[in-house]
């Protein structure tokens, strides 16, 4: 064969592959531990946010089960006032009962008026019902929307201190027969309640509410 045919069959083609693969690394367990670090921390995130969730679900879960089995009562007195049981007043308090019942699903309901010694135009008409709430604002806001004239709901809506029984308190203003009355209630995940306060403030109606509440709602 000539010399140079020899050579020519040894030339490099241009057109072969080249491998361009980078020579393995020597491993020093660098990368590895990397990826562990990542996982660790994603694994602790991942646990992290399941106990907040489960703190908050337990607290929730807690004021359900404190809540839920309460029971309501009208007696005889209560804030200084004393239950009237007229037949005015007894059909007054059913009929405010009935309305109300229709708005919301309730267990049980009961329906009252007080009288004020001081002032028969001071009298309190109440109403509350036991059931078990998931949303007890939403709900209050729901009765509340019952309590209605021909310019809307309650107007003026704040909340004011709840007291011991937790759950949430509001009071506003409406109109009945063109006077406006103040009007509370309040709400937690075993009942609801709402209260009528003619010739009284809203000040003056939460803070009488507030003693109401205690006496009527039992656990």
């Amino acid at each position: 064969m000539p010399e140079d045919s020899f050579f020519s069959s040894q030339v490099f083609d241009s057109r072969d592959p080249v491998d361009v693969t980078p020579p393995p690394r020597p491993s020093d367990g660098t990368e590895k531990s990397s990826w562990s670090t990542k996982r660790k921390i994603a694994l602790g995130t991942v646990a992290l946010v399941g106990l907040v969730m489960l703190s908050v679900g337990g607290v929730f879960g807690a004021r359900i089960l404190s809540q839920k089995d309460a029971t309501l009562n009208t007696p005889d007195r209560v804030a200084g006032l004393t239950r009237d049981t007229s037949d005015a007043a007894l059909g007054t308090a059913d009929d405010l009962r009935s309305a109300f019942a229709a708005g919301i699903d309730l267990d049980e309901s009961v329906g009252a008026v007080y009288k004020d010694a001081a002032s028969a135009e001071h009298s309190v008409l109440l109403f509350g019902g036991t059931t078990l709430l998931w949303s007890p604002e939403k709900d209050l806001d729901t009765l509340f929307a019952l309590v209605t004239d021909g310019d809307g709901a309650v107007r003026g809506l704040r909340k004011v201190p709840e007291g011991s029984l937790g759950g949430v308190m509001k009071c506003g203003t409406t109109m009945t027969e063109g006077e406006e009355i103040a009007v509370c209630g309040w709400a937690d995940h075993g009942s609801v309640g709402i209260g009528l306060f003619p010739g009284r403030t809203v000040d003056d109606a939460a803070k009488l509410f507030g003693e109401i509440r205690p006496a009527v709602e039992k656990r």
